[in-house]
Order: C-alpha cells, then structure tokens, then sequence
C-alpha cells in the first residue's frame, strides 16, 4: 500500500480541524479541554484510504503558544498541506509554521484556501494567486493549490481526489528502525502502548525493540496502523506499539524506539545552524532543542569565536542524552520565539582537535562522506569502527565498506567492521618489538597480543606478525611466535623458569595469568607447562586459579597437623594468626585438608578423628 504522511498548519481558527473532519469524519479536537477551547492543544493524528492508496493526517495546533506541539508533528510530514482562510488571509502563525517547515526541510506542500463560501467568487481566484505568491517566497514545491468550503461537498471530494493521486512520499529507507514515541497511553488487557511515525525500516509484530533512553529490550506484542492491527508497519505508518514487559511510567514523550546496536546516546553533538530573518543565534547562551518528539535543554557553543552568528557551525551540549542520526533535522527556540533551524552533522562524540572538527564539519555539510572518513581515520589511530556508519553517516554496513574500500594507506578488517590508518602498524610493531627485547624467551600467539591490545583486531596484529617473521625478526612455531637466536627448548627452559618460580613464592604463589602477562607467554601454552608440572607431580593444583609447588604444600600440610595437635583444631582464625596470608590462601589449605582420612571437619573447624 502506498502511504504518506500530510500536516495541516495555519493560523488559529482557519479551519485545520474542521477540514479533516469534512475530509475523514475525524473529529481532531477530542478533549474536554480542546472541545471547551475550540482550539487543538495536541497533535491529532486520523487517515484516509482509497484501493492500495493511504493518506495520514497530522492535524498540529495553530495557536502560538503551542507551536512546540506543532515542530513535534512536523519532524515526520512527507508534505504539508497550509491551510489559509479566505477571510483572513496569510496571518502570524501561519508565517511561523512556515518557517519551521522550512527550516526542517519539509519541501512538498499543497495551498488549501478554506472558508471561500465568506468572500466573493470574483475576489477568491485574486486571494487564492496572493497567497501561493507569498508561500513560493519560502522555496516550497507547491504541489497544486485549491480553494474550499465545508459547506460546499464538492470542492472537498475534488480535495480528496486530488489528495489521492499525489505520490508525496518522501521517506527513504535506511538500514534500521526508528521511531519516535509522541504519545504514551495504557489499556486494561494489554498494558503499554505508544504512538509514532515508523522511519528507517519496517517493523513487524513479535519482533525486540530497543528503547534506547533507559537502555531496555521489549517485544512488540500488537501493531496497529490507523486502527487496524497490521503484521508489518511500514515507512510513513502512523503506528501504535504495543509493548511487553514495560510500564507506560517507564516511557516519555520524545523517548526513540530502535534495534539494539543501531543508536548511541550522546549529550554532545554538532550541528550546521541557520537562523530566520532578523534572528541570530548567540554563543554560550542556553536554548531548547525540538528533535523529533524530544525537547531537550541545551547549551549552544559557536564555532568561528563570535557572539552572535546567524548561519555556520556550532556544538550543543545538552542537559540529556539524545540519540541523533547524521542529516536529522531540528529547531532552536527561546522560550516561545523560534531562532534557528539546524542539521545534525556529528551525531557521535570524536576526540579531535577543533582544527580537525572543522574539516570534519564542512565535509559532512556537502555530504563528502569519503572525505570524512579520511579525517576521522586521522583522528582515530587506533581504529575506526564502521558499524558505527549507520548513525554517524545515515549508511548501511555494506555502503561504509564500499567507500571504506576507496580510500588509500588503510587496512579494512571487514569482519570486525574496522579500519586503521597503516601508520597504526607501527605502534603494534613497537607494542611487539618491546617485548622481545625484554624477555627473550617470550613466547606469544596472535591472541594473546590481542588480549594486551584490546583496540586492535587480530586480522590486524597478523599483518604485523606476518612482517616480523618474513623479516626474520621472529619465528613462528604453530600458531606461537618466538625469539629465532633462541636454539634450545624454549618450553623446557619455561618449564624449569616457572618450577623455580613456584619453589621460591612458597605457600602465596602467583595467580597463573599475572605469571603469564609478566612472563610474556601465550595463556595456552602457559596451561599445557602448567599441566606438565602437574602431570610430574612436582605442582599441585589447590583450584582454578591457585597452583602450589609440591613440597611447599607438603609443609603447610604439617604445619597445619601441629596446630591440630597444639590447639585440639584448626580454623581461620588460629590459622591466620600463625600464617597471616590472604584468606583465599588459607581456605584452600584447610580445604585440602579434607582429602587426609585422620582429619574431619566440624562446623568451621577442623579435628583429628
């Protein structure tokens, strides 16, 4: 089914809400309170359908002190239908809903002139062409223009008609789900349900979504689309969600709704700004964001060290996380006055220099997605995550190889979604390098070079490897690599290194991987040496991770029989105040004194039988 989305705007009572009921049979203003106003307070949200043909309404308020309510409905238009009264003409509001619609980049729109039966027929066609002169001055493409009157049934089916033979869509598919929640409600029998606009990707009943601002999984347990409960939701669908396993208390307006993976929160990010006509916007002066359904209090820092600027860069610190996308829209206001309307640029917090940030910024303003990667690949020396390309550059993971693929001196790890400048190779190769200089006897696996560089993948380490061994600098035994001046068994040499080592630390020997990390050896190998000592009987292994040499532990054995003898028993306590080690030395002692058949165990302590 082909579906968009169309937002009513105007000024206060021209109409908006009466339009769609005489289009729909939707009665917009529903509360007490807009019933009472005679005024829509909140967004209204109804449809019409025709065959395969689906047109969502967003009935926003008109009047001035809502117009928050309004940017909350228009960040998801597809088109804009401005509505105008006959009588009345081009007024404040709609000049300031205009402006919005502008500056969030909604292009298609279409002129309906309500309210024709209060003017002369010969005055309407002059009021219709002054008021689509005066709505061309805000570069929209203004799709047709119609006048209308509830009273005349004819100019709203000839509306209709014309409504359903647009193809205004203009949602692209991204590669995930997004939705912006603008309505939080709960039913008896079915618990949680919120509305939204579905972007990015379709979403379909029983799949796990991600509420990405208090980092929460639920399932969808019901979709519904204009009241029908529906196995998919598409692109454009005006979509309730009914979610499991959370509470309508857990949720707030504004709050997005994705896949798991997808969207990092960020409370910075940098923005392209414009201001409207006699605004500008002021650096390090505080103002409210409007993105999606959110509002969110931020800070704004300029860039180019001016006070005031009305168009160019800035950074928004803001009071909460929010959980952007490259190229998204939003508006800057001050109290009830709107300043500016902005594009996301930088979604994702980098550390670079300004000098860097700049450069980053212009290339991302003119849409050089190759050239912003070289410079962020400048900046993250040790590495760059692609999957990271989906929000910070609104691109799939197959597109981020693709241009990744076209950029010179990197190396791509296309299974770990990685790349690095091939300058970060000789980092790896010091990071080696050091090691054998320092233990000759050092051996170590790609693994467990890894497990010390946690920021670069093993594709990665291989190539540096692989270098180290063609020049002869190392020598690969399996998948272990070794100092090649060393001729004897170096696992014989550990063997013995490690055996003297147990024999010297006594009764507190040394957790088996910290011995591995200072001794420079592959956590493998050090287990099969372990295991080697143990098959000889020279170590004995008390637990997981405490090994003791045979003969220190035949010692304690004794030293513990004598206090049996001295104190009629043995705990921790009287154990401690003779041997004062750390108390997972002592319980794993008196366990061992289980295995002797003279010994029992009473309560916390221990007796002869």
């Amino acid at each position: 089914m082909s579906n968009y989305i169309i937002g009513t705007c105007g000024h206060i009572d021209h109409g908006k809400t009466a339009l769609i009921k005489a289009l729909n049979g939707f009665e917009g203003d529903s509360t007490k309170e807009e019933k009472q106003r005679g005024i829509t307070i909140d967004l209204s949200f109804s449809n019409m359908s025709k065959g395969k043909r689906n047109v969502a309404f967003i009935d926003v308020p008109g009047h001035e002190k809502l117009v928050k309510n309004m940017i909350a409905g228009a960040f998801s238009f597809d088109c804009v239908m401005i509505v105008v009264s006959a009588a009345e003409k081009i007024m404040p509001q709609t000049i300031e809903h205009l402006e919005i619609l502008n500056l969030l980049g909604v292009k298609n729109a279409i002129l309906t002139v309500t309210k024709k039966d209060l003017v002369e027929k010969d005055q309407l066609e002059n009021i219709l062409q002054e008021i689509e002169e005066y709505i061309k001055s805000f570069d929209f493409n203004l799709l047709f223009s119609t006048a209308v009157s509830i009273y005349d049934e004819k100019s709203i089916e000839n509306l209709k008609e014309k409504l359903f033979t647009l193809d205004a869509n203009t949602k692209i598919e991204e590669n995930f789900f997004r939705y912006y929640v603008d309505r939080i409600f709960s039913l008896q029998g079915a618990g949680t349900i919120v509305t939204g606009t579905t972007l990015g990707k379709p979403v379909s009943l029983n799949d796990k979504v991600f509420i990405c601002d208090i980092k929460r999984e639920a399932r969808i347990k019901k979709l519904q689309v204009h009241g029908q409960e529906v196995e998919v939701s598409n692109i454009s669908n005006r979509t309730a969600i009914n979610l499991s396993g959370i509470k309508k208390e857990d949720i707030k307006k504004g709050f997005i709704i994705s896949k798991k993976g997808y969207l990092r929160g960020f409370n910075t990010i940098d923005i392209s700004f414009k201001t409207l006509k006699t605004k500008k916007l002021k650096h390090n002066t505080n103002y409210s964001i409007f993105i999606g359904s959110k509002k969110v209090e931020a800070k704004v820092l300029l860039f180019n060290n001016q006070n005031e600027l009305e168009s160019g860069f800035a950074t928004l610190k803001l009071k909460d996380d929010i959980f952007s996308i490259y190229n998204e829209k939003l508006i800057i206001r001050q109290g009830n006055i709107t300043i500016a309307g902005a594009i996301v640029l930088n979604p994702i917090v980098d550390p670079m220099k300004k000098t860097q940030k700049l450069e980053l910024l212009e290339a991302l303003k003119s849409k050089n997605i190759q050239e912003a990667y070289k410079i962020l690949i400048k900046a993250h020396k040790k590495g760059l995550g692609l999957i990271s390309s989906a929000q910070r550059f609104a691109l799939s993971h197959e597109k981020a190889l693709e241009y990744a693929k076209n950029i010179d001196d990197i190396f791509i790890d296309e299974k770990a979604l990685v790349i690095y400048p091939l300058t970060t190779k000789e980092i790896i190769k010091e990071f080696i390098l050091n090691i054998y200089k320092k233990n000759q006897f050092a051996l170590l696996s790609n693994q467990s070079i890894s497990l010390r560089l946690k920021w670069a993948s093993e594709s990665f380490i291989q190539t540096v490897l692989d270098g180290l061994e063609k020049d002869g600098i190392l020598k690969k035994d399996k998948n272990l690599y070794k100092n090649p001046n060393i001729t004897t068994d170096i696992k014989e040499s550990l063997e013995t290194f490690i055996l003297k080592r147990f024999e010297e630390e006594d009764i507190t020997p040394t957790a088996p991987y910290n011995i591995y990390d200072e001794m420079d050896l592959d956590r493998k190998t050090g287990d099969d040496i372990l295991k080697s000592l143990c098959s000889k009987k020279v170590l004995v292994r008390l637990q997981h991770n405490i090994f003791i040499h045979t003969q220190s532990l035949t010692n304690i054995v004794n030293e513990m029989k004598n206090i049996i003898k001295e104190d009629g028993y043995i705990n921790i306590k009287n154990f401690k105040e003779k041997y004062p080690i750390s108390r997972k030395y002592l319980i794993s002692y008196l366990d061992y004194l289980d295995n002797f058949p003279e010994i029992k165990k009473e309560e916390d302590k221990r007796v002869f039988v």
